[in-house]
């Protein structure tokens, strides 16, 4: 049995057992972290650094998605300086590649876009990188835009965590990070694909959609993904 601590958020004592995340322990108790890579069900990478969390001790500040609980960890999750962080954070997020909402099939559902609009990101201090991207639309059913693509994993992961298939990768290092399929084989070539489509629906922004669905259509549910590894836990 894991053994019980007790930990304290933004002030709040609340009850956790070992093993478990700060980010899991605070969702669990209706604490609100944000966080773009971390979806339930799935290993916690800690890609995204939105979940930076401040914790009493520490001189620096830790992610909440994949730093574990320990009895009396005091913990702030709301400050100044976490609001400018994640702001930062994610102004370099629309800033690395061509996130034009107007135009994007997942425009008002898009984790991205609504995290934005939470922190009142309403412009970008840094240079746009703009860079030359693709849409491989060789898939039949699906389309995959990189210029939407925050390389926050969870298509990788829910791939081959919940599906076997091992289908996708990162590839490449720094701002040169690309997603790719099979050893970047087009992803209508791609033999492994099962186009089950957790990927899609794993995908927080409209870098992965359904083909020839409208902006009202292209609703995601991540909820799937989450559900069907929390029953595979249960078997």
């Amino acid at each position: 049995m894991p053994d019980k601590v007790k930990v304290r958020i933004d002030g709040e004592v609340i009850p956790a057992t070992t093993g478990q995340t700060i980010l899991e322990v605070a969702r669990a108790n209706d604490k609100y972290i944000p966080a773009l890579c971390y979806m339930e069900g799935l290993t916690a990478v800690g890609s995204c650094r939105l979940c930076m969390v401040e914790v009493q001790g520490v001189a620096r500040l830790l992610p909440a998605c994949t730093t574990p609980v320990q009895e009396g960890l005091s913990v702030s999750t709301t400050s100044p300086q976490l609001q400018s962080y994640r702001k930062m954070a994610l102004e370099l997020l629309f800033a690395e590649r061509n996130h034009i909402c107007a135009v994007c099939v997942s425009s008002g559902h898009c984790e991205l876009q609504s995290l934005a609009q939470e922190h009142g990101v309403t412009y970008v201090r840094y240079p746009y990188n703009f860079p030359r991207l693709t849409v491989d639309t060789t898939h039949p059913r699906f389309v995959l835009d990189h210029n939407r693509c925050i390389l926050c994993s969870r298509c990788v992961r829910a791939c081959a965590e919940i599906e076997g298939a091992h289908v996708w990768d990162i590839s490449g290092r720094g701002i040169q990070s690309r997603l790719v399929s099979e050893l970047s084989r087009p992803w209508g070539e791609a033999t492994t694909c099962t186009s089950c489509g957790k990927c899609v629906q794993a995908c927080p922004t409209g870098a992965m959609a359904e083909k020839g669905w409208a902006v009202e259509e292209m609703t995601k549910d991540t909820g799937k993904v989450s559900h069907l590894s929390s029953m595979r836990e249960t078997r």
